[in-house]
């Protein structure tokens, strides 16, 4: 190998490292918007669930029409419509801030799709266990809470880990609004310096971050597994 092709080697080496502490803090704001908008949109998700199976329909069809809105449309265009249409029809719900616009974006959307993989958790439990708490003199509300969600909470690791890594993915969509997670620097960087290596390293970085959390969600699967 020549010198010359040693010395291009050791230089894109060299630009790659410079990159990194950039990449590195854009890793952190796709990390904590991902953790806290499947957070909230799973907690939101277990109210929807229950709704949307309730027999009441003035409460289990709003909480369809949610569900089916929210998945039905594109999260690029519910988080478009959050940050810069809504302030135009309601002035008063601005969202200034950027994080918080993407974060209430994300876990409304979340929350649609987790209430579809609670609401199969939920059906999934033998419908027995909930005649025999009825008869015991459970009501509805603590039947729920006592014996059928905590049983449902296995089931619903693989599809909430499968939620979760999508939307990993997806918070690359903030950079329509200026958010600088990974994506966003990605963009300036290349814009900065001309480079296109820089998708390789952006890549591999989102590989590294996907990588770590199924294998938690692979572990924690294991752990709590039905078949355990």
């Amino acid at each position: 190998m020549s010198r010359r092709r040693v010395r291009n080697i050791m230089e894109t080496i060299q630009k790659i490292l410079s990159w990194t502490p950039y990449l590195l803090s854009g890793a952190g704001i796709t990390i904590s918007l991902t953790l806290l908008s499947v957070s909230a949109g799973l907690i939101l998700s277990v109210f929807l669930a229950i709704g949307k199976m309730s027999k009441n329909r003035l409460i289990s069809k709003p909480c369809g029409a949610y569900v089916f809105f929210f998945r039905g449309t594109p999260l690029l265009m519910q988080l478009l419509f959050i940050y810069y249409a809504l302030p135009v029809i309601i002035p008063a719900l601005t969202i200034n801030n950027r994080f918080f616009a993407a974060f209430i974006a994300f876990s409304l959307n979340s929350a649609a799709y987790c209430a579809e993989i609670v609401r199969a958790a939920i059906q999934s439990v033998d419908k027995g266990q909930f005649e025999a708490s009825r008869a015991l003199g459970l009501s509805y509300a603590q039947t729920m809470r006592l014996i059928i969600i905590p049983q449902s909470i296995r089931r619903l690791i693989p599809p909430v880990g499968n939620e979760f890594i999508m939307m990993l993915k997806d918070t690359s969509l903030v950079s329509i609004i200026a958010l600088v997670d990974i994506a966003r620097v990605t963009r300036r960087i290349q814009d900065a310096s001309g480079s296109m290596l820089i998708y390789i390293p952006a890549m591999i970085l989102y590989l590294i971050i996907t990588a770590f959390f199924s294998f938690i969600f692979n572990r924690l699967e294991k752990k709590y597994s039905v078949y355990g």
